[in-house]
């Protein structure tokens, strides 16, 4: 039988294998001759104490002539060709766990997604990077995969509901993810890993008996006695089912304006708007670990900051450790940024966005438009960022010390992002609640990270994604549209989940609901 041991050691020893084995095998009662095997099954870093950073492992060790029990996944898609179909409207995280239980379920999941499939949606990054033009229906937002494809791939959520995690984990790692996905406390894929987890997450669905439409965008709901029963696409393509799961993602503006024009009932959420910060990586590592010698076998270092600044949080949303900025708009009049890294996090920045939250009584003139109100202030603000950058993504930015002293930025240390930056004066132009709000919020945050205010940082406008202004609403025994029997809104873009996981999370809930 395998033993399992929980120890405390230094970045070093957690690095190099002898020096890991010596400790375990202590631990254990054993030699470290007798190891056959060392799984770490659980790993953190501990920072809290100066220059005094550890690593905390769970461990597992077979010992020469143990079996040696290799990790079953319990996950069992049989052919669905010939089962009750359902429509799913979306390829994010819930659109495709959605379809992953569907199957297990033994029905046949049918998924419409408006953008282009992950391989064609990454030319069509690299000519948005390049400033060769935007594509509106493919790009750093829509595509196979959703939003969060082509950003860190971060699998962390606060949600206490681990079993469901779990299996979400495992079910990335069966398509390919790195194995540190299933030890890490704060696990990450990497965008360049993503795509080809979600190529071989759609191949299986299809082997399976299910099947996937591209480039075919919403356009309204079909409905039959009473229920919904199917969707139909701007190319005039009708697909139906037992049921609908509506998984469209956050910046799937149309959808929100589709239920509004047919009088379909819809809900203001709370959401938020700030900017992406990005620090050299160094600088970062320097803080978080202290100076700390052995920060050479540590990863690149991440922070979580939070403050209230007059009655609204402000936060860092979305950390991305040796990672970049990313232009992430939908439409040609907007300028959105989000943040990106590799699955080995080795760029020489640190971005992060940092947002304020705002609130319906927030929205100002923008009121007027109702349960619309968050939307309209969110796309007034992206139409400020474009006006205020430049064409062809070219995004406004200041440092983070004019920022806070209200003065416009003459130069910039290097940035990661590649459209470009031009100097702008984020404090007049951003909404006073946001602005004045970042800037009491990121003195509070160099009084908690001494050297976060710094010369060395850009701040990149504008950070406005990180959540919906909408919720489509659901019963919450059914999980179906109180106002439209059969349609299951679901998902990040419904107004039920903030992350890769918990979208994932819940669209399985939807899944076996339905």
């Amino acid at each position: 039988m395998p033993k399992q041991v929980q120890i405390t050691v230094s970045p070093r020893e957690a690095a190099v294998t002898e020096l890991l084995e010596k400790i375990v095998a202590r631990e254990a009662g054993c030699r470290s001759g007798d190891i056959a095997k060392l799984n770490i099954l659980r790993r953190s870093v501990d920072a809290r104490k100066r220059r005094q950073v550890k690593v905390l492992l769970h461990v597992e060790i077979f010992l020469h002539g143990e079996e040696i029990i290799r990790p079953l996944y319990g996950f069992r898609f049989e052919n669905v060709c010939s089962r009750p179909e359902v429509v799913i409207a979306g390829t994010g995280p819930a659109g495709l766990f959605a379809a992953f239980r569907l199957i297990e379920r033994g029905f046949r999941p049918v998924l419409i997604e408006r953008g282009r499939d992950v391989g064609n949606r990454k030319r069509d990054i690299a000519l948005l990077c390049r400033g060769e033009g935007l594509n509106p229906e493919s790009n750093y937002c829509f595509g196979e995969g959703g939003a969060g494809t082509f950003s860190d791939g971060k699998l962390f959520t606060r949600s206490r509901k681990r079993g469901d995690i779990e299996r979400v984990l495992q079910l990335f790692h069966f398509h390919g993810a790195g194995d540190d996905i299933l030890i890490d406390a704060h696990p990450h894929i990497g965008t360049d890993v993503l795509p080809a987890v979600i190529r071989n997450m759609r191949q299986t669905i299809i082997q399976c008996g299910g099947e996937f439409h591209f480039g075919q965008k919403l356009t309204d709901l079909i409905i039959r006695n009473g229920k919904v029963s199917g969707i139909t696409t701007a190319s005039g393509d009708r697909f139906e089912g037992r049921a609908v799961a509506l998984a469209t993602g956050h910046s799937a503006t149309d959808v929100y304006e589709m239920f509004r024009r047919n009088g379909y009932l819809l809900e203001p959420k709370a959401f938020a708007v700030g900017v992406r910060v990005e620090h050299p990586q160094e600088l970062i590592n320097g803080i978080q670990y202290h100076d700390s010698p052995e920060a050479k076998y540590l990863p690149a270092a991440a922070y979580a900051l939070t403050s209230q600044v007059d009655g609204r949080g402000v936060y860092s949303f979305c950390m991305c450790p040796g990672g970049y900025i990313v232009p992430a708009s939908s439409s040609a009049d907007g300028q959105v940024v989000n943040g990106m890294s590799s699955s080995r996090r080795h760029t020489a920045f640190a971005n992060s966005g940092m947002v304020v939250e705002i609130r319906m009584e927030d929205t100002g003139a923008f009121a007027r438009h109702g349960v619309l109100a968050g939307l309209r202030f969110r796309q007034h603000i992206e139409m400020l960022a474009a006006q205020n950058g430049r064409p062809d993504q070219i995004a406004p930015a200041q440092r983070i010390v004019d920022f806070v002293k209200g003065q416009a930025s003459a130069n910039f240390p290097a940035c990661s992002y590649l459209p470009g930056i031009v100097s702008s004066p984020l404090h007049s132009w951003l909404p006073a609640q946001i602005s004045r709000r970042l800037q009491e919020a990121f003195k509070m945050f160099d009084r908690k990270m001494q050297g976060f205010l710094t010369s060395e940082s850009v701040i990149v406008g504008v950070e406005s994604r990180s959540s919906t202004p909408v919720r489509i609403p659901r019963d919450a025994a059914t999980m179906q549209h109180p106002q439209l029997p059969g349609l299951y809104p679901c998902g990040e873009g419904s107004g039920y989940a903030g992350g890769i996981t918990s979208s994932a999370m819940d669209g399985v809930k939807v899944a076996e609901r339905l």
